[in-house]
């Protein structure tokens, strides 16, 4: 039951982040205003001329408190899973070190080799 309400908020917390996400992107800047009173920006939109920014902004900031909403439920819901172990080493499995191998028998170096100065 927990793994289905942890996947629901989570859908709506992505959902909501894109919403808010989109409604920026859709928002004009400050600037905008000014080049379009001089007439080089339409200044005709869909939601009307001074009625988009008041939806918009209305609509991105109760997309932002829902997007924190649910951030707080996905950090309780997180913390409310069963508690992990007290340390990493308690799950660990203790065994002994691997016997070190057994050294081959080195073949006699000739006289004049450089094959003694390398280490082994």
């Amino acid at each position: 039951m927990g793994g289905v309400v942890f996947s629901i908020v989570l859908t709506i917390h992505v959902l909501a982040g894109l919403g808010v996400i989109g409604l920026v992107l859709m928002q004009h800047g400050k600037g905008a205003d000014m080049g379009a009173a001089f007439g080089s920006g339409a200044s005709g939109s869909l939601f009307g001329s001074s009625g988009s920014a008041n939806f918009l902004s209305r609509t991105t900031g109760a997309l932002a408190a829902v997007f924190f909403v649910t951030s707080l439920g996905l950090s309780y819901l997180a913390g409310a899973k069963a508690p992990a172990s007290k340390s990493v080493m308690e799950g660990a499995s203790v065994s002994a070190p691997a016997a070190a191998p057994e050294q081959t028998p080195v073949a006699p170096v000739e006289a004049g080799s450089k094959a003694k100065d390398i280490p082994r």
